[in-house]
């Protein structure tokens, strides 16, 4: 089993990877809006905005993830896993489009939070893990 395939099981099931990436995308300041922020200010702004359109998720690389996320930010999530940072950050650049584009079903965040779409991150990891 993979680590993807560990971190979607595990949320499926209530496991802590859930609450690891749940954490790791709040600690955004400004939220989703603050996450989507940051991919502009590190010129990966249209690569973001894919994932929140209705359109195809265009990919990202593990090194594009590191630019943008802090090396703490990343360390976090590394530690919460189990894995080095470099694995880590490889996961997200696997997820994370998903992730977002399932948080922004119509185009945008719901409610212009992200605080709130987390609270059912579990099910919905479940349902990109299917």
């Amino acid at each position: 089993m993979g680590l993807l395939d560990s971190i979607l099981g595990a949320a499926g099931g209530g496991g802590g990877a859930a609450g690891a990436l749940g954490e790791l995308l709040g600690a955004q300041e400004g939220g989703l809006g603050g996450l989507i922020g940051a991919f502009e200010k590190s010129g990966l702004g249209g690569v973001a905005a894919s994932w929140v359109g209705k359109g195809e998720n265009l990919p990202i690389s593990a090194e594009q993830i590191e630019t943008v996320l802090s090396s703490g930010m990343i360390a976090d999530f590394a530690a919460k896993l189990g894995v080095d940072p470099k694995q880590a950050a490889g996961t997200l650049a696997q997820i994370l489009p998903q992730v977002i584009d399932q948080l922004t079903p119509d185009g945008h965040a719901q409610g212009g939070a992200l605080g709130g779409a987390l609270g059912g991150l579990g099910g919905l990891l479940g349902r990109l893990r299917g």
